[in-house]
């Protein structure tokens, strides 16, 4: 857990450095800060198990196990890229791993999460699907489309709301009219929970008995988990809504920092954490490397991949 959380937060460096040096365009939403959420509730699924994100969807894809010289060559919109360069930052996708994106429109995925969990039911497979969203999403129709189909037909959905207090940049209280956004489960007789997203591990435990809830076809739940993002809405945005010292409280509570005591509290010495340390930044220079000497996609394949075939 600790490494995938570290390999999210050097590839996002990498992915922030890059858009910098004009290297990619497009919208690129960063996860830093918000590590510990993605990594425990993936961490508490099955591989056959489905998970659909949203337009900040790097740190779901990297834990979920998706290529990272892939992921990085679809941020600079090369051939090589996971969806052949035509997605970009947002739309991360990869069937073989039940990876169902990466979506740019908010909210609108949750509806396709009930849709997902309806499949699993009707062809009767052994499986979850988890949904995240941040909570600005919770305003969207498709939200309360979403919840309600899943409630009324007990489909094995876990909705994982990442609570990270900004809907781009607009604090929560000017946006939710109740910000307990698990609550809105109660009008839809789903089970809720509530909680803080720091400690990777605590995430997991609290997250599993939901799964599991899920796979034994006892339906959906709606399960908000608090926390923050250290950088702006995207790349684009300098979070000047925000005091200096309002993000360093919170980056007091960075889920690496933590998670890295706790190990250390329990023997990992400095030898081990700078080993994992080499590991991922190889990872991510080696991905970085392969993106750069990548080919661009061929004009014709502007008119590729449209429809099914």
């Amino acid at each position: 857990m600790y490494r995938d959380m570290l390999l999210i937060r050097r590839f996002e460096e990498a992915a922030a450095r890059l858009y910098a040096q004009g290297k990619f365009g497009g919208f690129c939403h960063l996860y830093i800060g918000q590590e510990a959420v993605g990594t425990g509730v993936i961490y508490a699924l099955q591989e056959k198990d489905y998970i659909i994100s949203t337009y900040r969807d790097h740190g779901h894809a990297l834990v979920r196990g998706l290529d990272p010289r892939a992921l990085m060559a679809e941020l600079l919109g090369k051939r090589t890229g996971i969806v052949k360069g035509k997605g970009g930052s947002m739309h991360f996708f990869d069937v073989h791993k039940n990876f169902l994106g990466g979506h740019g429109i908010v909210g609108g995925h949750v509806a396709l999460a009930s849709g997902v969990g309806w499949a699993i039911k009707y062809k009767k497979l052994d499986a979850v699907v988890v949904a995240f969203f941040g909570e600005g999403a919770a305003n969207i129709g498709a939200f309360h489309e979403g919840l309600n189909l899943a409630a009324l037909w007990k489909l094995p959905v876990v909705f994982v709301c990442e609570n990270n207090h900004y809907s781009m940049g607009t604090p929560i209280y000017r946006a939710l009219s109740v910000p307990d956004v698990s609550i809105r489960a109660v009008a839809y007789n789903m089970e809720r929970d509530k909680f803080d997203g720091d400690d990777v591990l605590y995430v997991y435990k609290r997250i599993l008995p939901y799964i599991e809830k899920a796979r034994r076809g006892e339906g959906p739940s709606l399960i908000e988990i608090s926390t923050y993002r250290f950088r702006g809405h995207s790349m684009s945005d300098p979070a000047k809504y925000r005091t200096p010292e309002e993000v360093e409280t919170w980056k007091r509570r960075d889920p690496i920092s933590r998670a890295q005591k706790m190990l250390e509290y329990n023997g990992v010495d400095e030898k081990e954490f700078a080993r994992i340390e080499a590991e991922v930044r190889n990872i991510v220079e080696d991905a970085i490397r392969f993106s750069e000497e990548s080919p661009e996609p061929a004009p014709y394949e502007l008119y590729t991949d449209v429809y099914v075939e």
